[in-house]
């Protein structure tokens, strides 16, 4: 009788202590690549085995080395992101998967993705993502136009996206985003849709559509970033025309934005993207990955600095606004212990007058127009910028 209740005690102290366990992302950083695309300023590059049976060995070590930490967290989400993860082999991929679970709590229901590329999928590469628990895919597409993938440098075709998409369908994987890719040199409005209209007939779960950027230390940037060669770049008439039909399109075939640049099938919003823009706990493991725990931020291999009461209210209102729901007024008093109105009143109600934002009841959030013009919206929410 006593053992039982003995027994009984100990598994409620268990279950209090699982409880109390605080919501953590992970995000796991593959550095290495087949070959750099032009446009490509993410820390990645190709490598040869030695140099990724070593980086694996050493990133399965840092994984495991975390085990006292994890004891506070019960994991909510993990990102395998690169670089191109899917370079992987089986026995890589599932080391990494070993370690994690070997170390942190993970949730039965957590959302775990892996940007995989074209091209670099195979049959037994996809059973061992499933045999990881890896439940969504992130594929890079970019484009549906061999040209315009040939001029950003891609390794693959359209026809091999088609492939690794059907694949990937056959194996059972239910929910797959799609990254596509707007404003590339030469590409014109008509190609764009042709590009999205393709991609939406195959219904993926989720889609990111980012414009390009020309990134200072880039092929793309030694060619457009310096003034030359700017009639190969779509007009800023023609960029925004771009990003206005992106939005019509999607609409169209039922998807939701919910994000600036992210639309999703309804409940197929990416939970781990949300967790950052909520400023969730997140921890990044890998060579450049970056942390954010106990509101302190640190890239991998460097100390953790800080953030200022003044730095936190910017991020949760910039972070906030990159949702169509919008910064959440009623969090802002239990995260910082004052009304969102005696800090950012006078801006608000000025951004409101100009048609930028928009007030509705507990949310504040971007305006159509606001969504247009984002980053100068958000620049008015760093206090130490004057709001004139």
């Amino acid at each position: 009788m006593i053992s039982k209740i003995y027994s009984r005690k100990m598994e409620n102290k268990h279950q209090m202590a699982e409880a109390n366990k605080k919501e953590l992302e992970l995000y796991i950083h593959i550095p290495f690549c087949i070959k750099k695309c032009k446009y490509c300023d993410f820390l990645s590059a190709p490598s040869s085995e030695e140099e990724r049976q070593e980086y694996m060995t050493s990133l399965c070590r840092q994984i495991r080395s975390y085990g006292e930490l994890a004891k506070a967290y019960h994991v909510i989400s993990i990102f395998v992101g690169g670089g191109t993860p899917s370079i992987l082999d089986k026995e890589e991929l599932l080391g990494i998967f070993d370690a994690v679970r070997d170390t942190f709590t993970v949730d039965g229901d957590a959302e775990i993705t892996i940007e995989v590329n074209p091209g670099t999928v195979t049959e037994e590469k996809l059973k061992a993502y499933l045999k990881a628990g890896i439940n969504r895919l992130s594929i890079g597409l970019q484009s549906a136009e061999n040209e315009e993938l040939q001029l950003l440098g891609r390794i693959h075709t359209y026809e091999e996206f088609l492939s690794t998409y059907g694949l990937a369908r056959e194996m059972g994987f239910g929910n797959i985003n799609v990254d596509l890719m707007s404003a590339i040199p030469r590409q014109t409005v008509e190609g764009w849709e042709r590009t999205l209209k393709k991609v939406l007939g195959l219904r993926p779960e989720h889609i990111s559509a980012y414009s390009l950027i020309i990134e200072e230390g880039t092929p793309f940037f030694e060619r457009y970033g310096k003034g030359g060669h700017v009639d190969e770049l779509p007009s800023e008439e023609e960029e925004r025309r771009m990003y206005w039909r992106t939005a019509e399109i999607l609409r169209g075939y039922g998807y939701c934005r919910y994000e600036i640049s992210n639309y999703a099938l309804p409940g197929y919003e990416c939970r781990h993207n949300l967790g950052y823009w909520n400023r969730t706990e997140y921890l990044g493991i890998g060579t450049g990955a970056a942390s954010l725990m106990d509101n302190r931020r640190w890239n991998y291999g460097e100390e953790p600095v800080g953030l200022s009461v003044r730095e936190q209210m910017e991020e949760f209102m910039f972070l906030g606004l990159r949702m169509t729901c919008g910064v959440s007024t009623v969090r802002f008093v239990p995260e910082f212990g004052v009304h969102i109105e005696s800090i950012y009143g006078k801006i608000i109600r000025k951004l409101s007058e100009e048609g930028l934002l928009l007030q509705d009841g507990a949310a504040i959030r971007l305006s159509d127009w606001g969504m247009d013009v984002s980053n100068y919206v958000m620049s008015k929410f760093l206090l130490d910028v004057p709001d004139a």
